[in-house]
């Protein structure tokens, strides 16, 4: 199964699969593409032999730097063992359950509990096996990957999944290892292995919206991170654009995102608690709250978020008027707030932010 958003893209010719593509397609569930799923705890799964439970693969965004893996875990179930040679950022959509997770060389085990809004990460190349703990209803994990970029690299099936190296300058089993809550590092950075519950976590001032908090996580010494963005009702964030890689899972919220690519046409793509979507690479986005609540998302990205063909080296969080890839209020197209207005009368939401485009409004 196939779940795309209609944008319009140049004809090509055929390319040659990638070793993942075979990998995915061989896997025999259902594969979600395009840009968007629209709810991650609907989405159509099917029997999956390598987890021992159903499940999907979500790969969007025309990319092959990560993916996700969405795993449903019936009452009372639990998975098979897994472990690859491949980083695993691991979100609870739905349920309660357990996870225990042991380095390669060793047999001594820790337990991670977990709830819906749990995020944590099973150290590189460890074993690990996820338990539902609730009797009556499944259970939905989604495990961000780096898969797609090592099994293209390597384009071995069994050096990804049966590898025994132990990373053991990543994980030494310390007995705090995921019972530590972290700690600040940086601005708006926080080093932790587990955050309990990402729809609650304290969150600090950015710069991107109005009003608009934000919070990155190092975790289990990845090369992917994560982070946590929250902006309130009626309110927007600045356009931007970067590589490709970054998915965006909505915590809380209701609202939509335009995504576009210079000179093109903007598609809108609508969202609400458990929506994913992914921006393609150097595609701009932008996204509104016109519900009645402050809007919160995940997003994963593989490494920072720094454009590599921007002049020296300026990024997502550098205006366009300083070489970067960001939009300023002051210098969007006016119908950006337009239809921006339109849909927060639609819902019953107050528009808080002020015009502030300098090009004239459209009538």
């Amino acid at each position: 199964m196939t779940q795309e958003v209609a944008i319009a893209a140049p004809v090509l010719e055929a390319l040659p699969e990638t070793a993942y593509q075979r990998w995915r397609k061989a896997e025999g569930v259902p594969v979600y593409a395009g840009s968007h799923v629209s709810d991650l705890h609907t989405a159509d799964v099917a029997d999956w032999p390598r987890i021992g439970q159903r499940g999907a693969i979500v790969s969007l965004a025309d990319q092959e730097k990560n993916d996700g893996w969405l795993i449903e875990i019936r009452p009372g179930g639990q998975t098979e063992v897994l472990h690859h040679m491949a980083e695993a950022s691991i979100y609870i959509v739905d349920g309660r359950g357990a996870t225990t997770i042991w380095p390669a060389d060793s047999r001594q085990k820790q337990t991670v509990e977990w709830q819906a809004g749990s995020l944590f990460s099973p150290p590189l190349n460890c074993y690990y096996q996820h338990f539902n703990l609730d009797g009556q209803r499944p259970a939905r994990v989604f495990a961000a990957t780096t898969v797609p970029l090592m099994m293209n690299l390597t384009r071995n099936t069994d050096f990804v999944f049966n590898c025994p190296f132990a990373f053991t300058d990543r994980y030494d089993g310390s007995d705090t290892f995921f019972t530590d809550p972290g700690r600040k590092v940086g601005t708006r950075l926080w080093q932790t292995n587990l955050v309990a519950n990402t729809r609650t976590f304290q969150l600090d001032r950015d710069h991107r919206g109005t009003r608009s908090t934000n919070m990155r996580f190092l975790m289990s010494s990845n090369a992917m991170s994560a982070h946590i963005s929250e902006f309130p009702t009626g309110t927007y964030k600045k356009a931007h654009r970067h590589g490709p890689g970054a998915e965006l899972i909505i915590l809380n919220g209701v609202g939509y995102s335009l995504l576009w690519f210079p000179g093109g046409e903007r598609v809108k793509v609508d969202w609400k608690e458990g929506s994913i979507f992914s921006p393609r690479d150097g595609e701009y986005h932008q996204h509104f709250n016109t519900g009645p609540t402050p809007a919160r998302y995940l997003a994963y990205t593989f490494g920072s978020l720094v454009v590599d063909n921007t002049r020296a080296m300026r990024g997502a969080e550098v205006s366009e008027r300083e070489g970067g890839w960001q939009i300023e209020y002051e210098d969007e197209d006016p119908e950006v707030y337009d239809l921006f207005a339109r849909e927060c009368a639609r819902n019953g939401a107050e528009v808080t932010i002020p015009r502030r485009s300098a090009r004239q409004a459209v009538s």
